[in-house]
């Protein structure tokens, strides 16, 4: 990119027309406005312009008094910016090299790979069987399309327009920078428990390579007396509801030894087992995210493919199993009375919302290292169809098996079919150790379960690093392995808290975190963002943005969907979510009182992030209420013709009523 000089000339002196000769556009930056952003591009071109350099002055370091910023457009629209006073040093421009993906196609393995995760294998199909069948993928496609899709639209603009992690973006509005803190504490919140399910993952894929699966038979240490298969004396029990399977045993007394647990306040001592196989989880997170996307863009074309090549093959495999039609038809079997529940559009929602993956800052962070003119607009749409059908296609996988089991065990499919870790770690197992060669399937699963994690575990410590890093830019730059340092750093305090989830009553703590790191936490997250960029940032301000980068303007479908219909839909689902709150259970045990108030002050700590910079950035700024307000809530390269012209343009009406 063509970058032109610094301009030194004196103000009243004539500026040589530059090469090329395009707009010149002058700002005066004051000592209290911030600093002059290469942002402050004239809208009346319709050309193209290179897009916004990252901002590394910080907001409470503005220029020296008396400083001119003055921005020329040259050669198609590169941007200079210049201040403009004697012995005035130029800002620093540390992110004019940031890194960009080497290939399109690693950015969209990337947030292909973050999205599509363990859930749309163990919640999506379950999900689609409970709520009618095929008609469920009505409430879904609906949310998806007119929900959870324009959020996802409006993150890959943020991080490309901007070129900042999930924090620094909202210079744009700094009222609202709390949003960003928020996000990246989610993703380092979901980092404690979510790699320990990797981790079994770990175990289970290396308990494969035996000569006999582990869980096929009773009899080992940690069976009781209730264990049964088909083929033991114990098959003279009467009462099913008496009897527990191999696998389900393994996993509970073998894997996790629940058993020496009696709840959340009786954890016991680290199963060291499970701390190998965590520990390396966090060894393949460093390595693959030490350089950043120039290591995890290579790591992506195994973790983000491997799941789809194994999945059409268990789907070949089971298709010619007894029973297998069968699930297919529990699966897909319409109940149409099922849309007029309204727990089923709730269910939709969560599903979508969480499945997408908008709120954690993720994707925000990868669009952040794309070239500016990248067609996000094009990413966004492939990116949520391939989510869904993924969603879609593995259900078929997992029906084919459960239909199966059913068969196999002459038990109602109802008896089968579960969602969450029940289905990956105790039913799915179970269904393969029956297949000859059962190892070989077995260990096809598992690598296929890994994949699926490491793509999401990669995207949310992505969101930290990059979000930190960002934000803090002046103290990382001092040392030359600092990304390499930090990285470090992360993982190291993620892994010491994930160690608590590895105890003998670590199953407890397990689900706890999962329904406090990020349930309504992230909801609230995702909310606040579209207020921040609809309402505070502005429709038409954000759709200027869009055009500079590919050329058109939104159209009126998503600008609807950000200002009311997608913050609507999120404002219904948090609302469902905290009405229709029940007891915290884990299997028979219900946790006591305090471990609930402890998992809801845990998920605030994350949202009190919004109301603790917001109340930070006011407290900073100077002048009266007002002043303070509309210092907070404008953009860096606004306040400048905000202050000359004595007008607020986000104190006018047509700004908050314009779409």
């Amino acid at each position: 990119m063509h970058q032109s000089p610094l301009l030194e000339q004196d103000d009243h002196r004539p500026l040589p027309p530059p090469k090329n000769q395009h707009l010149l556009h002058r700002l005066n930056c004051a000592a209290d406005d911030g600093y002059c952003s290469s942002t402050s591009t004239p809208k009346s071109s319709g050309q193209l312009t290179e897009g916004p350099k990252a901002k590394t002055t910080s907001e409470e370091d503005p220029p020296p008094e008396g400083a001119t910023c003055e921005v020329l457009l040259v050669d198609g629209g590169a941007a200079a910016t210049a201040l403009q006073r004697e012995g005035a040093e130029s800002p620093d421009r540390g992110e004019e090299d940031r890194p960009t993906w080497s290939k399109k196609a690693d950015f969209l393995l990337s947030i292909i790979g973050f999205a599509v995760d363990l859930a749309n294998v163990w919640r999506f199909p379950y999900l689609c069987y409970r709520n009618g069948g095929g008609v469920f993928l009505i409430p879904y496609v609906l949310m998806l399309v007119f929900g959870a899709m324009p959020l996802f639209y409006m993150e890959l603009v943020l991080g490309q327009y901007n070129r900042q992690g999930p924090i620094s973006v909202w210079k744009m509005c700094p009222l609202f920078k709390g949003v960003g803190f928020c996000a990246v504490l989610i993703s380092w919140y979901v980092s404690f428990y979510y790699n320990v399910i990797i981790g079994w993952t770990i175990y289970f894929m290396v308990a494969s390579m035996t000569t006999e699966l582990p869980w096929v038979r009773c009899g080992n240490e940690w069976n009781t007396d209730r264990c049964w298969t088909n083929d033991t004396a114990h098959a003279a029990i009467n009462r099913t509801a008496d009897r527990t399977s191999p696998a389900l045993e393994f996993f509970d007394r073998g894997v996790l030894e629940l058993h020496l647990s009696s709840g959340f306040d009786d954890l016991g001592a680290p199963k060291w087992q499970l701390v190998l196989c965590v520990f390396s989880v966090f060894v393949i997170l460093y390595f693959a995210l030490f350089k950043g996307v120039k290591s995890s863009g290579k790591v992506v074309w195994v973790t983000a493919t491997a799941p789809y090549v194994i999945l059409t093959i268990l789907l070949c495999r089971g298709a010619f199993l007894p029973g297998a039609a069968q699930g297919v038809m529990y699966y897909l079997s319409p109940d149409v009375s099922k849309l007029l529940n309204t727990q089923v559009w709730v269910d939709a929602a969560v599903q979508v919302f969480f499945s997408v993956g908008v709120g954690f800052g993720v994707h925000l962070t990868y669009a952040s290292y794309n070239n500016f003119h990248n067609n996000c607009y094009r990413d966004c749409l492939l990116t949520t169809a391939v989510n869904s059908l993924t969603s879609f296609y593995s259900g078929f996988v997992i029906f084919i098996f459960l239909g199966y089991m059913s068969h196999k065990h002459d038990l109602p499919i109802q008896s089968v079919a579960t969602d969450g870790h029940g289905l990956v770690f105790q039913v799915y197992p179970e269904a393969i150790a029956t297949l000859p060669g059962g190892q070989f399937w077995a260990v096809l699963f598992f690598v296929m379960l890994l994949s699926l994690g490491l793509d999401s575990a990669m995207g949310g410590l992505e969101s930290v690093i990059t979000g930190l890093m960002d934000e803090f830019r002046p103290f990382f730059g001092r040392c030359k392995f600092s990304r390499e340092i930090f990285t470090f750093f992360v993982l190291l305090t993620s892994f010491s808290m994930t160690l608590i989830n590895v105890t003998r009553g670590g199953a407890y703590t397990m689900h706890w975190f999962d329904s406090y790191a990020a349930s309504i936490s992230l909801l609230f997250s995702a909310l606040l963002e579209a207020i921040g960029v609809a309402w505070f940032y502005g429709i038409d301000r954000f759709s200027d943005n869009v055009r500079e980068m590919i050329g058109h303007k939104p159209g009126l479908f998503w600008r609807l969907c950000w200002k009311f219909i997608s913050p609507l839909f999120l404002i219904i689902v948090i609302v469902s979510a905290i009405v229709n709150n029940p007891p915290l259970r884990y299997q028979d045990y219900l946790y006591p009182t305090w471990a609930v108030a402890l998992g809801w002050g845990f998920a605030l700590s994350s949202v009190a992030m919004v109301p603790a910079v917001a109340c930070y950035k006011l407290y900073k700024a100077k002048g009266t209420c007002a002043q303070r307000i509309a210092y907070t809530i404008t953009p860096y390269e606004e306040r400048k013709s905000a202050k000359e012209g004595g007008t607020v343009t986000r104190f006018k009406l047509n700004h908050w009523t314009h779409v």
